[in-house]
């Protein structure tokens, strides 16, 4: 998408992915700098570890606690965080949420969880319960998320059936920031966790639900929430409005967004 972005302003600019292992992120960043790059995306595993590593990080990234643009100015490394505000893009321009006052459920607390808990937080939401396997971890991003939002209610627990299906009766938007639903080739669980089945079943109409999983495209959990009349929000909604807040902040130019999700769909087909 972004190499369709970078045509279509005719920019001879090309990006390209690079594996980089946990133990040579340090030298993979120093080197980007010394080749003049003028920007990097940071997925997962390094999203959290590459902030110390960073000459600058942005606040609301450091709020976070979570980086995965990297802009790169007279070999300086500045980080940034496009994921909260890819989010907030994608449920209200694709999904029609209106977030200010709203209900908001996050599942999962990793680098997406996080993104999207300070997103909605900051949006106006009202309310903002986490979800997260080890506990501990979600109550600590509720934590750190009540500081930056003072008038939203943020809370936390365990991801399990009975804490799921309580929470998500409530919930005016649902955000699913784990790789439950990933399919099994994908490495995933294939969607068999039980507190996704009683997520499943608390689906209803009105509310919004987004899952940030995009392989595939259309999630098991987003076929029970169109059935259940919810509406819903494909991760790679997602995926094109961090995008876009990436490219303009590596050209200084407006993103073509249009471009960039014919991009995308051309790359992963809509199998219904």
């Amino acid at each position: 998408m972004h190499n369709a972005a970078f045509t279509a302003l005719g920019l001879n600019w090309v990006y390209l992915a690079f594996r980089v292992r946990a133990g040579e992120l340090r030298g993979a960043l120093h080197g980007l700098a010394a080749l003049d790059l003028a920007g990097v995306n940071v997925t997962i595993p390094h999203k959290e570890a590459v902030l110390p590593l960073l000459d600058e990080v942005d606040p609301p990234a450091a709020r976070i606690g979570a980086v995965n643009t990297v802009r790169i100015a007279d070999g300086r490394l500045r980080g940034s965080n496009t994921d909260a505000s890819g989010l907030v893009d994608a449920l209200v321009r694709d999904g029609g949420a209106h977030l200010a006052g709203s209900r908001c459920l996050v599942l999962g607390a990793g680098g997406g969880g996080r993104a999207a808990a300070f997103a909605l937080a900051e949006a106006g939401a009202a309310k903002v319960v986490i979800l997260n396997r080890a506990p501990d971890r979600a109550r600590t991003l509720a934590q750190g998320v009540s500081p930056a939002a003072r008038a939203c209610d943020v809370g936390s627990g365990p991801l399990d059936p009975v804490t799921v299906g309580r929470e998500a009766e409530d919930a005016d938007v649902i955000v699913q920031a784990t790789s439950a639903t990933m399919s099994q080739a994908a490495g995933g669980s294939g969607g068999r966790d039980p507190w996704l089945a009683a997520l499943r079943g608390s689906l209803r109409g009105g509310m919004t639900v987004l899952d940030m999983v995009y392989t595939p495209r259309w999630t098991d959990l987003l076929g029970a929430a169109r059935e259940a009349g919810a509406t819903v929000v494909s991760g790679l909604s997602m995926l094109v409005y961090q995008g876009a807040g990436a490219f303009e902040l590596w050209t200084g130019r407006r993103a073509p967004v249009e471009v960039m999700k014919r991009a995308v769909d051309a790359a992963i087909p809509d199998r219904g």
